[in-house]
């Protein structure tokens, strides 16, 4: 799924579900989505999940599993939203640079992306990484 310029989303809707396995189940049954990759983790909970919806997706994973994102979410809203970022090193930068709540800094990760975790005025979560997905066409 591409933006009418052939070019994928750079902007997702991050969600925890304390049942994410229902909300999966819901978001395509209900909802139309269409499951892109569901990765789960040992303990059998989504670690991890994309899905698709005309040119856009969301990513969404279970409540209380630990991790960066679940530890920085508590303190938050039930969503945050990750935006795709080529430099994300010189996004850091600037962030700090205007004063930006820094929740961690940038880092790589082992599925291959680099990124930091901030906090906007609201205290919303803002995930910024290289990671981009890759959700269909």
């Amino acid at each position: 799924m591409a933006a009418a310029n052939g070019t994928p989303p750079t902007v997702y809707p991050s969600l925890l579900y304390a049942d994410a396995h229902a909300a999966i189940k819901q978001l395509t049954e209900a909802f139309g989505f269409t499951v892109v990759s569901v990765h789960e983790g040992a303990d059998g909970r989504i670690a991890h999940a994309e899905l698709a919806h005309g040119n856009g997706a969301v990513m969404l994973g279970s409540k209380g599993r630990g991790g960066r994102f679940d530890q920085a979410m508590s303190g938050a809203g039930p969503s945050g939203t990750y935006v795709v970022v080529d430099d994300i090193d010189a996004h850091h930068r600037r962030a700090v640079e205007q004063g930006a709540q820094i929740v961690t800094p940038p880092a790589d990760q082992d599925y291959g992306s680099r990124d930091y975790l901030a906090r906007d005025t609201e205290g919303n979560l803002w995930s910024f990484g290289t990671y981009a997905p890759a959700i269909g066409g």
